[in-house]
């Protein structure tokens, strides 16, 4: 029988409470501030690099949802696992991943994230636990559960982040993949970054249910609402998710509430929304709102925060200057890394 829950309307669904600002330092400001600048300047420049044509392939640029992956990174542990969709140049830099590994790997090169393999849509950081970014539309939630019964098998008490965009929430695989998960008590944690458009369609156009964070009830999986547009909410909810599956209570859906500034992919004209509504999202803009933060409380000068956006402009240039000496792959890469490794026994005889 399914554990009951103490939350109510039907009866999982909360909303964030995280308004307040005296439970964060002025250290976690800081970062959650320069983590997210380097984030957004890094992405302005791929976008810029991408109309000039240094690299092809697709490109899905993270710009205004940048709270997420800061508040994250700063509620879990290192030795937590993540795993994402295509708009993945956030997490890995929110979780360390040098700036310029990740710029090779859009440009193709062999010092790249995946040995320029995997381009924008496919990066990869096992040191820094990020399981990648997937272009198969939903198929990350599968493969986080996957990761995360790995974990519970292997005892580590390790959480498995499982970021998705609202459209991959209509993917049939969500259904299966959270049935099991709360019959098998995984520890992961299911994130909608609920940006409001699936591509170009908006939720309300795709489904009946608008409110998303109701899609677990019928599992009695918890959920909650949170603001995606603060860190500060974004980190309790993640911590309050991953304690309970620490506990051994199951997965939570959180259903992230944030924005994107910027076109599905820079192919997209943006002809399905309004220059208004997407200022109205711009002045709630998560970096601006920890700089206030900052600036209120006077934990920086205005020479102190002049010197991190230089520094933040520099790794972005470096990234770039790294990525243009940085040599393509050789053809032999060509047969690495597919299916098996070199000699390796995968013809069995009877």
């Amino acid at each position: 029988m399914a554990a009951k829950t103490s939350t109510k309307p039907t009866s999982t669904t909360k909303k964030s409470k995280v308004d307040s600002t005296s439970k964060f330092s002025k250290e976690t400001y800081i970062k959650w501030w320069k983590d997210m600048l380097l984030i957004r300047k890094f992405e302005e420049k791929a976008g810029q690099l991408y109309i000039q044509q240094k690299f092809g392939g697709f490109l899905h640029l993270y710009i205004g949802q940048e709270a997420i992956v800061a508040g994250t990174a700063s509620a879990c542990k290192p030795d937590d696992k993540h795993m994402t969709a295509y708009r993945d140049h956030g997490h890995p830099i929110a979780l360390g991943t040098d700036p310029r590994v990740l710029m090779a790997e859009l440009y193709g090169k062999s010092t790249g994230c995946s040995k320029g393999k995997g381009g924008s849509m496919h990066f990869f950081d096992k040191e820094k636990n990020f399981m990648g970014g997937h272009g198969i539309v939903g198929a990350q939630i599968a493969m986080g559960a996957g990761v995360a019964f790995a974990e519970k098998y292997n005892k580590t008490k390790n959480v498995v982040f499982v970021s998705m965009g609202d459209g991959a929430a209509r993917q049939g695989i969500l259904h299966e993949t959270f049935n099991m998960a709360m019959n098998w008590k995984l520890p992961v944690i299911f994130i909608i970054e609920n940006n409001n458009y699936a591509m170009g369609t908006s939720v309300q156009r795709t489904t009946n249910v608008h409110d998303l964070s109701k899609m677990s009830l019928s599992y009695e999986m918890p959920s909650i609402v949170v603001n995606g547009m603060k860190p500060e909410s974004v980190h309790e909810a993640i911590e309050e998710a991953a304690e309970r599956a620490r506990k051994g209570g199951g997965p939570t859906l959180l259903d992230i509430r944030t924005y994107r500034y910027k076109g599905h992919s820079m192919s997209d004209p943006q002809k399905y929304r309004s220059k208004e509504e997407v200022n109205d999202w711009i002045e709630k803009d998560p970096i601006q709102h920890c700089l206030d933060i900052i600036k209120a409380n006077k934990w920086l000068s205005d020479k102190e925060i002049e010197k991190t956006e230089e520094w933040v402009k520099n790794e972005v240039e470096e990234s770039v200057k790294f990525a243009e000496e940085s040599p393509f792959p050789t053809p032999d890469e060509l047969y690495k890394d597919v299916y098996v490794e070199p000699n390796y026994p995968y013809i069995v005889e009877y």
